[in-house]
């Protein structure tokens, strides 16, 4: 595997801990585990559109599916307030402990950092302020300027054109299975931070590198440049 010049990030998940949103669904007197359906749902249905060759932003379709998921329950109120409530809880979201050791780590080695979400940039913005990282990466880009989500082709071809090097030149890194793969068919390098011990899907192509976070992903990195 060459060396990567560039490290493009998922953000959902890999760098922030979605944990809290659990306690989110919780206050509005839903049950903490339809997060989790929720969270697959709403991504379901941007793969979907992105595969119809269509794309919407993440809110819309998190607000919609959230609609959908909130259907039946005896909330403790409005379903709108519910809703508002829910999808504010992105705004309050912070980084894994891992991550502002392994980000530093990582830029000291001389790599250029950017993140890829298939939300927005202002989310992603925020949280990186909250931790105080935001100087660390060169571009915060997002789906909504290539026109399509991930995992297609297109969207980490925006990514690689957006810095100026090709796909070969980056690596992904993600916590997602479906992102590894859409970026190892992009012709990226891969790094899968695997922070649950799951098994890695075998019908997804593998990552290329497995660290269990990011100050990890630093080491294992380290090593290879000082081959």
């Amino acid at each position: 595997m060459p060396r990567p010049s560039v490290l493009v990030f998922d953000v959902n998940e890999t760098l922030s801990d979605m944990a809290p949103m659990a306690g989110r669904f919780a206050d509005v007197g839903a049950p903490g585990h339809l997060a989790t359906t929720w969270f697959a749902s709403l991504l379901r249905d941007g793969f979907a559109l992105a595969a119809a060759g269509t794309a919407v932003p993440f809110a819309v379709i998190g607000e919609s599916v959230l609609r959908g998921v909130l259907h039946g329950v005896d909330l403790g109120v409005g379903v709108d307030e519910a809703v508002e409530h829910v999808m504010s809880g992105f705004q309050q979201l912070s980084v894994h402990p891992d991550v502002p050791e392994g980000v530093r780590a990582l830029r000291a080695q001389g790599l250029r950092l950017v993140t890829l979400t298939n939300g927005s940039t202002s989310i992603t913005e925020g949280l990186l302020e909250r931790a105080g990282l935001r100087d660390e990466f060169e571009h915060l880009l997002s789906v909504e300027s290539a026109g399509t989500w991930k995992p297609t082709l297109r969207a980490y071809e925006y990514a690689a054109a957006t810095c100026g090097v090709t796909p070969a030149e980056c690596m992904l890194v993600a916590v997602h299975p479906w992102d590894i793969d859409g970026a190892e068919r992009a012709g990226m390098s891969t790094a899968w931070i695997d922070r649950n011990g799951a098994p890695y899907p075998a019908h997804m192509r593998h990552a290329d590198v497995v660290a269990d976070g990011l100050t990890g992903l630093a080491e294992r990195l380290r090593e290879t440049g000082a081959r």
